[in-house]
């Protein structure tokens, strides 16, 4: 038999769904303007961004991919990227969000698409509140890998 969330269990999922909405959403601002610190602090000290071809390991190393001559030129040129719709899946003290990225740079007037995405956060609360412990983004090039990352099942334990 299901028992039904107490108003405290509802409230405190709303709040953990607002503040993890609001952190993935301060992910684009952040790498737009080529903040370092600020990206990096999105992730424990220990977390991992998961890339195509690599990963970034800790928040040094997230600092660092933020920092690196390839991003800084998107920065330079000018770049979006946008997240969204985020599915939250909240699990005691772990989140799972599964989300499309969009990394949008400018080609003369306008801003073409150079990069859809499929990603997938694993976030848990720490005493700073949530944070990153992995961040997994495939490009959607066709890769069954980038589809299996959409799949939306709750957050791990």
């Amino acid at each position: 038999m299901t028992t039904t969330p107490t108003l405290e269990e509802r409230v405190r999922r709303l709040e953990d769904e607002a503040e993890i909405r609001r952190l993935v959403a301060s992910y684009g601002p952040l790498v737009d303007r080529g903040d370092a610190d600020g990206t990096a602090a999105l992730w424990a000290d220990d977390g991992r961004y998961v890339v195509d071809g690599g990963a970034f390991e800790a928040r040094a190393g997230v600092a660092a991919m933020v920092l690196s001559d390839q991003h800084q030129r998107l920065v330079r040129n000018g770049c979006a990227h946008f997240l969204g719709p985020l599915r939250i899946d909240v699990n005691g003290d772990h989140a799972r969000v599964v989300c499309y990225s969009l990394l949008l740079e400018r080609n003369g007037d306008e801003h073409v698409v150079r990069r859809a995405s499929a990603n997938r956060w694993e976030l848990r609360r720490t005493d700073e509140g949530w944070q990153v412990a992995v961040r997994t983004n495939r490009r959607l090039d066709g890769d069954p890998a980038a589809h299996a990352l959409l799949v939306t099942a709750e957050a791990p334990s």
